[in-house]
């Protein structure tokens, strides 16, 4: 995907479903050189776009931003009580054993080594991530995750615990998977949400390009 283009999946005066490329940031960063971001770019022609949640800047996939206060005040509800439907694609190190899985490992910040997260049983926060092998081969695993709560990092840390790092991860992959792939191969591929205005339960889907 070209970072440039910020393709829309849809819109309307209370939502915009757009696709994050990857390596662009969600909101800026504190650096005058971080300032270029999704909600910046999407403000150039909707200035009223309010962020409602991140994707880190390696991922790339659907985000919802909301278009006046009270749809962000309400799609943010939806995070936080975990409404919102999310799945995502990525492809691995190594061939995954199992079908099917579950990681639950309770997450917290790694200060000394921020931004990275680790997995601590007594002050981590509950993380949960169910998965679905899709394919195999050439020594790697493409895989459907489905992240049931949305800590940071969750996805990278969940697939690291279990031997299987995200190719082209930079904070987490050995040099060896990192090089694997010029970028970090994971995308949010499908995102559902009850419209703020219509109540109605829609399901959004943008196919990775990798």
């Amino acid at each position: 995907m070209n970072k440039d283009h910020i393709p829309i999946v849809y819109q309307d005066d209370h939502v915009i479903v757009a696709v994050k490329p990857n390596g662009l940031l969600s909101v800026p960063g504190r650096a005058p050189e971080h300032k270029d971001c999704l909600i910046s770019r999407i403000q150039q022609t909707r200035p009223e776009a309010l962020t409602v949640h991140r994707l880190d800047c390696e991922t790339s996939g659907l985000v919802v931003l909301a278009c006046n206060k009270e749809s962000q005040r309400e799609l943010s509800r939806q995070f936080h009580d975990r409404e919102i439907q999310k799945r995502y694609i990525a492809v691995v190190d190594g061939v995954l054993e199992n079908d099917e899985g579950e990681v639950n490992l309770p997450l917290i910040g790694d200060w000394p080594n921020r931004p990275k997260q680790m997995v601590d049983f007594e002050r981590g926060k509950p993380s949960q991530t169910f998965y679905n092998v899709l394919s195999r081969s050439n020594n790697t695993t493409r895989v459907s995750l489905t992240p049931i709560t949305g800590r940071s990092h969750q996805l990278r840390v969940h697939m690291l615990s279990l031997g299987h790092a995200i190719l082209g991860d930079s904070l987490y992959a050995s040099d060896n998977v990192l090089a694997k792939s010029p970028r970090m191969l994971l995308h949010a591929s499908e995102l559902g949400f009850k419209h703020p205005s219509t109540e109605e339960f829609c399901v959004y889907q943008y196919p990775a390009e990798f």
